[in-house]
């Protein structure tokens, strides 16, 4: 008997009462089998952590909650879920916020892609990827910057959105990874994660998304967090200077140029794709077009 793939989506949260209920709703309405979702709560003030219960009891087996006693950073509550979700027996693992910055309609989508890529990244950064218009010309400049200046030159990234947080993860991509010494704890959790997807050589896929700017409450984006990710991206090329991929000559980091970010499929097929950015690039590195 075949058993549907298990698809686990892992949502931090802190203070996202008001967010949850609806978010929840509509991820189990999205059309994918043996969905479930886990919730790693860091003892909001608000009562997130209540109302994950309700949810669970709502959703039987379907719905898992992790409470921890306080805020211990959201890299370490990607890494609890995550680790959670592959002891369940996860097969994909989605990540993703809980404030409706990544829409849930994007995860079918994804998911359509995991037969021949490892990762796949919903992208702000690719041709067809778009902004909320609301965003401030210094945030998105900061944005920009760290993306397609900062993190990719001094790691040598492929991938334009090295700072996403919404991605799907393949059972062996994430179990690859999270044996290795992840320590990052802020949003540069999601650049060492990028990081060593690329170095272990996994197949990652970038697709256009619209990031939509948090419909209720505050951003946790402290200058703390910024700082960590100012030092630690150096840091990263020095710890994990000894990580090498295990041999596969199909392996490739492939950016999406969709024309819409409605379109989630890639105009190319994977080998044409990796043909024509070769033929464009001695080194074998994407660009745009």
């Amino acid at each position: 008997m075949v058993h549907s793939p298990r698809t686990f989506v892992v949502i931090p949260t802190y203070n996202e009462a008001d967010n949850l209920p609806a978010l929840v709703a509509e991820l189990f309405a999205q059309p994918v089998e043996d969905l479930h979702i886990v919730i790693v709560d860091d003892n909001s003030s608000d009562g997130t952590g209540q109302v994950a219960e309700a949810l669970r009891l709502r959703y039987p087996h379907r719905l898992h909650v992790i409470h921890r006693p306080g805020k211990q950073g959201l890299g370490s509550a990607y890494r609890d879920g995550f680790r959670y979700a592959l002891r369940q027996g996860a097969d994909f693992v989605v990540q993703m916020d809980a404030d409706f910055s990544h829409s849930p309609a994007c995860i079918p989508q994804f998911l359509r892609h995991t037969a021949s890529y490892d990762v796949i990244v919903g992208s702000r950064y690719v041709a067809g990827g778009q902004l909320d218009p609301r965003w401030s010309w210094g945030r998105y400049l900061l944005s920009r910057w760290a993306n397609a200046v900062y993190a990719r030159l001094i790691l040598g990234l492929n991938v334009r959105d090295a700072t996403a947080g919404f991605k799907c993860w393949s059972r062996p991509a994430l179990e690859a990874i999270l044996a290795h010494d992840v320590r990052s704890n802020g949003y540069v959790f999601q650049v060492e994660m990028a990081y060593l997807a690329e170095k272990l050589g996994f197949r990652v896929l970038e697709l256009p998304i619209y990031f939509e700017d948090r419909r209720i409450g505050r951003s946790k984006m402290s200058m703390g967090v910024k700082l960590e990710a100012v030092w630690r991206t150096w840091y990263l090329r020095w710890q994990h200077r000894h990580v090498r991929p295990a041999p596969s000559p199909e392996r490739a980091v492939i950016s999406s140029f969709a024309p819409a970010p409605q379109s989630l499929l890639p105009i190319w097929g994977r080998g044409e794709q990796v043909e024509v950015l070769r033929a464009a690039s001695p080194s074998a590195k994407p660009h745009h077009y």
